[in-house]
């Protein structure tokens, strides 16, 4: 699957990118100086530029209003839906100054999630992924917290295995935290849900993974 690679606002000390041919990168408003710190060259430069503060000169650029109904993020995630990318992502999506921006991603990766994609937000020492009516798996090899929260006011039919605590075709609503601070415990192991979205925050790299469509 061709990888859609965003590198945002927030915090962001490092950009894995492997690109392939047929991948596409974009900066999205700051990220253009996170790309040019690590010599990456995005494909795409989106934004309003309000953090980047200044337009860049370049032919590769959509220029954003400051007031719009969207964040740059996602308009970037919309912008590569619209040319049949699935996978995102996204660099610099967490942390920085605005709270607000962090959830709005989190939010982001439901909406890839129930249009059919996959997407996942890179911070230095945790991915946050989501995941609708499908299943995750997770390498042998991870270690450390994974913590599972439903994104719908009930998610039906959830199951975890291969993890310290486990559920089993489990109702998990959105207004309890039971599912926070779980443990991978050195075998493979699985989150699934049948009926809902969930959002799952997990130490390791979104290449320790893989999610059933």
């Amino acid at each position: 699957m061709s990888v859609c690679y965003i590198v945002s606002a927030g915090d962001c000390s490092r950009i894995d990118i492997d690109k392939n041919e047929t991948d596409l990168i974009i900066a999205a408003d700051k990220g253009l100086e996170y790309c040019r710190r690590d010599g990456i060259v995005p494909d795409v430069v989106i934004g309003d530029f309000d953090s980047l503060g200044y337009l860049p000169d370049s032919d590769n650029v959509i220029t954003l209003p400051v007031e719009k109904d969207d964040t740059d993020t996602s308009f970037a995630v919309k912008y590569a839906m619209d040319k049949g990318y699935e996978k995102f992502v996204i660099f610099g999506g967490t942390g920085g100054k605005r709270a607000d921006h962090t959830f709005a991603n989190i939010a982001l990766l439901s909406f890839i999630s129930r249009n059919g994609g996959v997407g996942f937000l890179v911070a230095d020492d945790y991915t946050i992924t989501a995941i609708t009516d499908s299943t995750i798996k997770f390498s042998s090899a991870l270690k450390g917290d994974i913590s599972v929260f439903s994104f719908d006011t009930v998610s039906h039919g959830v199951t975890e295995t291969g993890l310290y605590y486990n559920y089993n075709n489990a109702d998990v609503k959105n207004c309890i935290v039971t599912g926070v601070s779980n443990s991978f415990t050195g075998q493979e192991s699985t989150v699934s849900v049948k009926d809902g979205t969930l959002i799952i925050y997990f130490s390791g790299n979104f290449s320790d993974c893989t999610i059933d469509k």
